[in-house]
């Protein structure tokens, strides 16, 4: 699939995923509750880095935050790669990028490839590279998450229909575009951080969203 590559594309190739996955170790949730004074996120709750695990802290302010510039920093990868990719390229380029950037945040580098789950930062990234694909995705997650007041299933609903919706717009071939490997390797990444989600889901102790006070 890359074989057909020029070599100073596989080099911006190379250099556009080694940005994404700097991109993707910087951990938006850790920085915001240090400089909050909330703590350590990591000996927090789930010690996660997401926005979920900071909202376990009570400041939905800083959650919220957390959750847009994770995902913003995922489209921003994606978007970075397609200012600086020849056109011919970009669609390979793009794809790695957006792979790259949740690899980054799962597996950070500046803490010890120890990171998040991946949901806010995939989003962002997908609905930069196929818009179609990441805006299902996230009617997907809310809805679901709205439906059973479980954010990790509504986040496992988004993952699992996206493969498929980006198959269907870019061809049931992952020859003819590298949109759908590159989503199809995001979400296997997403389920695979979720595997003690999907466990307390399946026995029943999966912690719900408490409803709104009215």
């Amino acid at each position: 699939m890359m074989s057909d590559l020029p070599s100073y594309a596989l080099w911006l190739l190379a250099a556009m995923a080694f940005m994404g996955y700097v991109l993707g170790s910087v951990p938006f949730g850790l920085i915001l509750t240090n400089m909050a004074g909330v703590g350590d996120l990591r000996k927090i709750g789930s010690g996660n880095i997401g926005a979920t695990n900071v909202l376990r802290t009570g400041r939905k302010d800083l959650a919220a935050a957390t959750l847009g510039l994770d995902a913003a920093k995922g489209a921003l990868a994606v978007v970075i790669a397609w200012i600086m990719t020849p056109p011919d390229f970009s669609d390979r380029i793009l794809a790695v990028t957006a792979l790259a950037v949740v690899v980054g945040h799962c597996y950070p580098i500046f803490l010890g490839f120890k990171g998040g789950k991946g949901v806010a930062t995939g989003l962002g990234a997908l609905l930069a590279l196929s818009p179609i694909t990441g805006l299902i995705g996230c009617a997907a997650w809310l809805g679901v998450a709205k439906l059973t007041r479980i954010s990790s299933a509504g986040a496992l609903a988004a993952f699992l229909i996206m493969p498929f919706v980006t198959l269907a717009l870019y061809g049931f071939s992952f020859q003819a575009s590298g949109k759908p490997m590159a989503v199809l390797l995001i979400s296997l990444l997403v389920l695979m951080r979720h595997s003690a989600n999907i466990g307390r889901i399946l026995n029943g102790t999966e912690p719900r969203v408490p409803p709104k006070q009215k």
